[in-house]
C-alpha cells in the first residue's frame, strides 16, 4: 500500500512519537510510506531526526501550522489536495486536530460526486463504492484522536467552534482511530460521529527501552537530586494545561508527609516563563528542579530517578509519559480526565484524581511516596498492564490490520 500520514508539527509530543512509529513499522513491512507535517518551531523538541529515519518519503507543508489562520488554512487545503493528486495514495491517515479537518477535507474531495467518488448521505456515512477503491483511484481516509481538540477550560464559543470543525471532518473520513475508549465517549457524547465509526487502537510504546537496570539512587545522582530523597516527576510540555502551577500548589501538603521530598519539571514550552515565575514564588522553591528538555533517548535514565511519575493535565489523550513511567518501574498519579484513566486504573496501576482536586492531588502522592508496599504493588499490575495493551508492536500490527480490512470492505459494508 502506499500510505500518506499527515500531522500538523513534528514536536516532541505523544502523537508525534505515535505517527513517527507508524511511519516506520509501515516502511520495515514493505509499503510506501509518506509523512507530510508543517514547519517545526519552538521550544517542544523536534523528531525531524527520527523521521528521517524511519525510511518514509518526507513533506513539508509550510502553511500547514496549529494557529488558525484562514488565508493559511486555505492555502493549505489546496497544497493538501495537490500533494494527494501527486502521491495517489492507498490510504491518508491524518494526526492532530489541524491537520485532521484541513486534510480530511483535502482527501475526501477526491471522493466527491464531481471526481466520480463516494456521496455522503443523510447520517453522513459514505455511500457508494468501495472505501478506499484503488480501481478508482479513491483513498481510504482515516483519522485517528489522539487527544480531545475541546475540554472544559476553554472559552465557549471556541468549545462549539472545535466541536463543529469535529463534526465537518468526521463526515468526510471513512474510518475514526481513538488511542483510548474515553474518546470515543466524548466524541460520542458531542454527536460527532457513532461508535461504529471507530475503532480504538491504543498508541504504541518501544517498552524494553523504559526497562533498564539502573538503581534509583544512581539515576537520582546522575541529576545531581539527592539519592536518599523520594523523587516526584511532571514529565510535560511547559503548557497550561499540563498542569504544573497544581502540583506546586500540592507542594506544601506533600511535604508535611514526605519532608524530604523533591520535584523534576522535565520538557520545555511556551509557558515557560510563567512557570519559572510560579516555581521561583514557590515556598519551597529549593525543592523544584527544572530540567528542560531532555533527549528522547535519555529519558529512560530519567525515569528511573522519579518514585512517583505526575500528570495533573487538564487535557490529555492516552498519556504516553505515563505508559513510559510504569514501564520504567515509577508509581504514576493522574487527573482522572481524557486517557489517563485507560493507563493508571485506580488502585490498581495507580491512583486517580479528580480533575483540578489539589488537595487529593497531595494525599495520592504523598500516599505513594510513604507507602512503598502500595506503591510496588501498583507498578508491578501497571507494568503487566502496558506489555499487555500498549506495546509498539501491537499498535503497529493493529493498525496494519484495519488498514487492510477497510480497504478490502466488500461494497455494502
Amino acid at each position: 500500500m502506499r500510505i500518506l500520514h499527515v500531522i500538523t508539527r513534528l514536536i516532541l509530543g505523544g502523537a508525534q512519537q505515535n505517527t513517527v512509529m507508524s511511519c516506520a513499522a509501515q516502511v520495515e513491512a514493505g509499503h510506501d510510506v509518506h509523512l507530510a507535517y508543517g514547519p517545526i518551531h519552538g521550544p517542544e523538541g523536534s523528531l525531524l531526526d527520527e523521521a528521517k529515519a524511519t525510511g518514509a518519503t518526507l513533506h513539508e507543508v509550510p502553511t500547514l501550522v496549529r494557529e488558525l489562520a484562514p488565508l493559511s488554512d486555505w492555502q493549505c487545503y489546496r497544497g493538501l489536495r495537490r500533494l494527494i493528486q501527486e502521491i495517489r495514495p492507498d490510504v491518508v491517515h491524518s494526526h492532530s486536530s489541524k491537520a485532521g479537518v484541513i486534510v480530511r477535507a483535502a482527501a475526501w474531495r477526491a471522493k466527491s460526486p464531481l471526481q466520480g467518488g463516494l456521496m455522503i448521505g443523510e447520517t453522513g456515512r459514505p455511500v457508494g463504492p468501495l472505501l478506499g477503491d484503488k480501481r478508482r483511484g479513491l483513498p481510504l481516509v482515516l483519522h485517528t484522536v489522539h487527544g480531545l481538540p475541546f475540554h472544559a477550560c476553554q472559552h465557549p464559543l471556541i468549545h462549539r467552534l472545535y466541536v463543529a470543525l469535529e463534526r465537518y471532518a468526521a463526515k468526510r473520513c471513512d474510518h475514526l482511530v481513538a488511542i483510548a475508549p474515553e474518546m470515543v465517549d466524548a466524541f460520542i457524547e458531542k454527536q460527532i460521529a457513532p461508535r461504529e465509526n471507530f475503532t480504538v487502537i491504543p498508541s504504541g510504546v518501544d517498552l524494553d527501552r523504559f526497562a533498564i537496570d539502573l538503581p534509583r539512587e544512581r539515576a537520582k545522582q546522575k541529576l545531581s537530586l539527592n539519592p536518599d530523597a523520594p523523587v516526584i516527576g511532571l514529565v510535560a510540555r511547559l503548557d497550561p494545561l499540563k498542569g504544573h502551577r497544581d502540583l506546586l500548589d500540592a507542594l506544601p501538603q506533600i511535604v508535611g508527609r514526605a519532608p524530604e521530598a523533591q520535584v523534576i519539571f522535565v520538557g520545555d514550552g511556551f509557558d515557560r516563563a510563567t512557570v519559572e515565575h510560579a516555581v521561583a514564588k514557590s515556598p519551597h522553591r529549593d525543592r523544584v528542579t527544572m530540567l528542560n528538555l531532555v533527549p528522547f533517548d535519555e529519558m529512560p535514565a530519567v525515569y528511573r530517578a522519579i518514585d512517583v511519575c505526575v500528570l495533573p493535565s487538564y487535557q490529555e489523550g492516552q498519556s504516553r509519559v505515563l505508559v513510559e513511567a510504569l514501564a520504567a518501574g515509577c508509581g504514576v498519579v493522574g487527573y482522572d480526565v481524557g486517557g489517563i484513566p485507560s493507563v493508571c486504573v485506580h488502585d490498581e496501576t495507580g491512583l486517580l484524581v479528580p480533575l483540578g482536586d489539589t488537595a487529593e492531588l497531595a494525599d495520592a502522592i504523598a500516599t505513594l511516596l510513604t507507602d512503598a508496599v502500595l506503591r510496588e504493588r501498583l507498578v508491578e499490575q501497571g507494568r503487566r498492564h502496558v506489555r499487555d495493551r500498549f506495546s509498539a508492536e501491537r499498535m503497529n500490527r493493529d493498525l496494519l490490520g484495519l488498514y487492510d480490512r477497510l480497504v478490502h470492505r466488500p461494497d455494502d459494508a
